[in-house]
C-alpha cells in the first residue's frame, strides 16, 4: 500500500473516532459535542492573513461555517495521518503499535493549543477560559483517541 494513501486512511481512521468520542461524551449530563461553526469562522478569516482574533464570536459570520468547520477538521485529521505515517513508514504498517500513534496524537493537541485556541481568542491552551485545564485535559483526551483510531485503522488495513 502507498504510504500516502495509508496515512490518508488512518487520518480519516482517526479522526472518525475521535468524533465518536466526542458524540459518546456529549451525551453526558453537563456535556455539549463540539462546535465546528467557529472553527470554519477562523479558517475562512485566514485568507484575509487574520488568524489572532480576540474573540472569534465577534468575527464576520461565513455562510457555510459549520461544514467548512467539518471539512477543515477532517483535513486535518488527513493532514496528521500522512505526517505520521511518512515518519512511521512501512514498517509500522506492516507492525502497528500504540505508543508511536499516541505519542503522535498527544503532539497535536500542540497546534490547537498554541495557534488554533489563541486564533480563536481564548488564549494559549485556552488559559482565557475560567475552565482552561479541564479543557485542557479533554483536548489530551480527545487526542488519545485519535491516535487509538490511528492505530484501530492501521490495525485494519493490514
Amino acid at each position: 500500500m502507498n504510504i500516502i494513501v495509508g496515512g490518508v486512511l488512518i487520518g480519516v481512521g482517526a479522526t472518525v473516532v475521535m468524533d465518536i468520542w466526542d458524540v459518546v461524551f456529549g451525551t453526558l449530563p453537563g456535556q455539549s459535542q463540539s462546535n465546528w461553526a467557529p472553527i470554519g469562522r477562523w479558517f475562512w478569516h485566514l485568507k484575509s492573513g487574520k488568524i489572532f482574533h480576540n474573540d472569534i464570536n465577534q468575527a464576520e459570520p461565513y455562510q457555510h461555517e459549520l461544514a467548512l468547520g467539518w471539512t477543515c477538521h477532517y483535513l486535518v485529521g488527513i493532514l496528521y495521518g500522512i505526517i505520521f505515517a511518512l515518519y512511521g513508514g512501512a514498517a509500522w504498517f506492516t507492525n502497528p503499535t500504540f505508543l508511536p500513534a499516541w505519542i503522535w496524537g498527544i503532539l497535536t493537541v500542540g497546534a490547537g493549543w498554541f495557534l488554533l485556541q489563541p486564533g480563536l481568542g481564548i488564549g494559549f491552551a485556552a488559559s482565557k477560559l475560567p475552565n482552561a485545564w479541564t479543557v485542557r485535559i479533554l483536548n489530551l483526551i480527545a487526542h488519545s483517541f485519535f491516535a487509538l483510531g490511528m492505530y484501530l485503522t492501521a490495525l485494519l488495513l493490514r
